[in-house]
């Protein structure tokens, strides 16, 4: 639906372990078509290795666009046989319960004209107002029903794109597994949105950034430093993934209702939030719904803090946060410490 922004972890030099029996281990690889790193503390002698590529490969098995095999893509291709695992109905119920709240910003049906506009599992196709006004009479959320262990479809040819969700569930799957056996600090990132607990090897909160959002350039500058220590965060932009067509931007963010890319002043949207399910949609929300009404939608939803990155009518970048980041905030001094950058997705 639109790209992950990468978000940047900043590990601080390696130092011995202090009076501990415990020890921290770190497990990176590719994922989803990006990557993932993980930092949590355990047994000196044990990892917990197998088990967390073991949620890996489970939830790719559940919802993958690109295997053939999954179980979402034998439903998005009507298999008479598929049914809906635990993994693949809790994301399609929160992305149900965040589409009902954000008025239908959020909607895994836009599939169809993600793949349209070329940043999808197809190839991308011609564009016409008559194309799109064709596919968006079968899209809505609304169209989408659980039946027990299936998903009922009003048009057959609706297809489901759970990206914007997935990393956020994923990452908050592999830290409920790290509570349920005793790990208390950890920092799990997978394509960029992540969850944290505790403190890092130092000590100290966990220090996460958000990159400054800049087009055209391999370079990656830190907008703001965060401190972290019960929470979790994603941030969606468009400055990143998108492509020009005949002097003309198109962004990864779709807006469900036009069925075109979403246009705003808004370049960036960070949430913070308990559950990083509900952290990675929301931030999809806000970057289809713009900087005013995103800035109304999120005192309706309990439990969140944002920080958006703007552009005014000068082109300037500007910033706008909810109270209860201020606390979250890092001396302006850590940004310029050299980060070790973490990975992003696209959805």
């Amino acid at each position: 639906m639109q790209s992950k922004v990468l978000i940047y972890v900043l590990v601080l030099a390696l130092l011995p372990a202090c009076s501990t029996k415990w020890t921290y281990h770190f497990q990176e690889g590719p994922v989803y078509g990006s990557t993932y790193h993980i930092t949590y503390e355990y047994k000196p002698s044990v990892t917990l290795e197998k088990e967390i590529t073991g949620i890996l490969d489970r939830i790719n098995i559940s919802m993958s666009t690109y295997d053939p095999n999954s179980t979402l893509s034998r439903i998005n291709h009507n298999d008479p046989a598929a049914r809906l695992d635990e993994d693949l109905k809790r994301v399609l119920e929160v992305g149900r319960e965040v589409s009902d709240q954000s008025g239908g910003a959020f909607d895994m049906t836009v599939a169809p004209l993600v793949n349209a506009w070329g940043f999808g599992f197809t190839a991308r196709e011609k564009v016409t107002p008559a194309k799109i006004d064709s596919i968006l009479k079968f899209t809505g959320y609304h169209k989408i029903r659980i039946d027990g262990d299936r998903l009922i479809k009003d048009d057959p040819r609706i297809m489901i794109d759970p990206n914007a969700i997935t990393p956020g569930y994923v990452a908050d799957v592999i830290s409920e597994y790290f509570d349920s056996v005793g790990v208390r600090n950890y920092l799990v990132e997978i394509g960029g949105e992540l969850r944290c607990l505790g403190k890092n090897r130092e000590g100290n909160a966990w220090r996460v950034g958000v990159d400054k959002p800049l087009e055209n350039t391999l370079e990656r500058e830190i907008q703001q430093v965060f401190h972290l220590e019960h929470i979790s965060v994603a941030t969606s932009g468009n400055y990143r993934k998108f492509y020009e067509e005949n002097g003309v931007k198109y962004s990864h963010t779709i807006d469900p209702k036009t069925g075109y890319p979403a246009r705003s002043n808004l370049l960036s949207a960070t949430v913070f939030t308990d559950q990083c399910i509900y952290a990675d949609a929301y931030a999809t929300v806000f970057m289809v719904i713009g900087l005013e009404k995103a800035k109304q939608l999120y005192t309706q939803i309990p439990g969140i803090q944002v920080y958006f990155i703007y552009s005014d009518a000068d082109g300037s970048l500007k910033t706008w946060q909810s109270p209860g980041v201020q606390a979250m905030i890092q001396n302006s001094s850590e940004t310029q410490e050299q980060p070790i950058p973490q990975s992003r997705i696209g959805g």
